[in-house]
């Protein structure tokens, strides 16, 4: 194996300009597309990281509005809660004044017909003291001097 001297000196010289070729007309065609491609990478990366951030404020707010809407349901339910049981006290009070009443109105009735009753039983005693008393006499007195022996009879009997 021979070396040559010339044959190498013309492949260097040849891979030289070569190499001035390539640099001239694609080295900026070539490193243009790779910054763009460098610059679209670290882009997508910036927007993946802005669009996570995004996410995560989203999905804190998204908790907060959440814990929000569970307390406040809970404010409502117990509102909610303390009208009903006012509402079942009023209920219950008003129903209590009205069976008050209720019971009121028919101790007044019972004592009205209780006296009723006595007045009535007084009127039926004194007229069958005077038919007893006129058989047993067997004369006829007066209806008003009748009436005050009878009267006077009860008041005795009655005390």
């Amino acid at each position: 194996m021979s070396l040559h001297l010339p044959t190498i000196v013309f492949t260097i010289v040849n891979f030289i300009i070569l190499l001035f070729i390539l640099k001239y007309f694609f080295s900026k065609p070539v490193n243009k597309i790779l910054d763009e491609r460098k610059n679209g990478i670290n882009t997508s990366i910036k927007n993946a990281k802005d669009n996570e951030e995004k996410a995560e404020i989203s999905r804190k707010e998204k908790d907060q509005l959440l814990h929000e809407s569970r307390s406040k349901g809970r404010e409502i339910v117990e509102e909610y809660k303390v009208k009903a049981q006012n509402i079942s006290q009023e209920i219950i009070d008003d129903a209590k004044k009205e069976s008050n009443v209720i019971i009121e109105r028919t101790r007044v009735e019972i004592e009205r017909e209780k006296q009723k009753a006595e007045s009535e039983i007084k009127k039926q005693v004194i007229d069958l003291s005077l038919i007893l008393s006129e058989k047993a006499l067997e004369r006829h007195i007066d209806e008003a001097e009748h009436r005050k022996l009878i009267e006077d009879f009860i008041f005795k009997v009655g005390n």
